[in-house]
């Protein structure tokens, strides 16, 4: 299997990655794996994570919060001896207390940005990060102070490039003047395609590249779950707008079209839904995750799909997913 590789951002902050990312969030949060040892089945973990650089998918994506915490030790315990080989992202931002796991709010202050980082760093083993992303903006902060701390973390040698998460445009733009941002990271997919109308051409005007999370729309377009009944007590699918209620029943108008041109193409949805993402522009790398090695070997063959121009029609014209992207919006795109 070959993976390509890929350009985020442009100029001085442009960074090589592999074509397709992991996103290793589920493997310790959110989907029913909040673990205070990092991870349900650490083991599976861990043989995904090297799995995934065997097979040349080298950009790996974590943050602070998610266990909180947990989930970067996962990822240094998993890339320990094999630092040279990886395009290492991680983000700050959104405190969570670290017993409960509960959202305490969001920070982008500078003295926060500082300490931040040095908590990555432990808890990952390294002594740099690539990839070193905003979480989410903190509204209380203008986005000049936080984004000049973490040029000081580039000046000092512990971040190589930085990037934003959930930004809007105007954001991204003043972001942008006081140091150049290589990535911005947002949610994309075939049921969430917002970012394509301000965030997208914003990003290719400043030559900034684009990290799309959840390009398999949380799991849902890979045709899998049909009910969130067969989710875990704790997986937050449970109550986001997209699994429930008349929602549901829509969205999965959405999945039958895409598993039937799976069908005729021989492919699985999840092959054709990271095809389209992948096909949306060489400035975008989407980061799906996964904690099984199996699926990780299935989301890489991913990057072999050519769809044709009938394909990407028939793709482009699905209908917009019915339900917020989350239950509560408010700090977002701000």
């Amino acid at each position: 299997m070959t993976i390509s590789t890929r350009t985020l951002g442009s100029g001085s902050a442009a960074l090589t990655v592999s074509a397709l990312g992991l996103g290793c969030m589920g493997m310790s949060d959110f989907y029913g794996a909040r673990s205070d040892t990092g991870s349900v089945d650490e083991q599976e973990s861990l043989a995904t994570i090297r799995r995934a650089l065997d097979v040349g998918v080298t950009f790996l994506d974590t943050a602070d919060m998610y266990g909180p915490h947990t989930n970067e030790r996962l990822v240094g315990r998993a890339i320990a001896g094999r630092r040279d080989e990886i395009v290492l992202a991680t983000k700050f931002g959104i405190v969570r207390d670290p017993d409960t796991g509960a959202r305490l709010g969001v920070s982008g202050r500078p003295e926060y940005v500082h300490a931040a980082v040095e908590g990555s760093l432990q808890r990952l083993g390294v002594d740099h990060i690539d990839l070193y992303y905003q979480h989410r903006v903190d509204p209380s902060v203008p986005i000049e102070e936080t984004v000049g701390a973490m040029a000081e973390l580039v000046s000092e040698g512990k971040v190589r490039f930085i990037g934003l998460s959930e930004a809007g445009a105007a954001t991204i733009r003043r972001a942008h003047a006081v140091h150049p941002v290589t990535a911005v990271e947002t949610e994309y997919s075939l049921w969430s395609r917002d970012v394509e109308a301000e965030v997208l051409p914003t990003l290719r005007e400043l030559g900034i590249g684009l990290v799309p999370y959840s390009p398999l729309g949380r799991g849902f377009l890979t045709g899998t779950i049909t009910s969130t009944d067969t989710l875990g007590a704790d997986d937050f699918r449970r109550v986001n707008p997209r699994f429930v209620g008349d929602a549901l029943d829509a969205n999965l108008a959405i999945v039958d079209t895409i598993q039937t041109l799976a069908r005729a193409k021989h492919v699985t949805p999840a092959q054709l839904a990271l095809a389209w993402v992948l096909a949306q522009g060489d400035d975008v790398v989407p980061i799906p995750g996964t904690r099984h090695v199996a699926r990780l070997e299935e989301n890489a063959a991913a990057g072999q799909i050519g769809l044709t121009g009938e394909e990407l029609a028939v793709l482009g014209d699905l209908d917009a997913a019915t339900g917020d992207r989350y239950a509560d919006m408010s700090s977002v795109n701000r």
